[in-house]
């Protein structure tokens, strides 16, 4: 399922409303908020990753 290519028209209403107008900087400005908005659980994922590795690095040296 992961690495099927199948094209997929999901999209909130007024997503689809906006891109469909046509104007560039709109669209362009959707994908970059979403992006913004994917980043973050990869940040905190990453820092609870990181937080137990060095929990763990200093349990062992104690």
């Amino acid at each position: 399922m992961i690495s099927s290519s199948i094209v997929s028209n999901a999209q909130c209403a007024m997503c689809k409303a906006v891109l469909e107008t046509g104007d560039l900087g709109m669209a362009e400005g959707v994908n970059n908020g979403i992006s913004y908005l994917m980043v973050f659980p990869y940040l905190l994922i990453f820092g609870l990753f990181f937080t137990l590795y060095r929990y763990k690095k200093n349990q062992v040296k104690n």
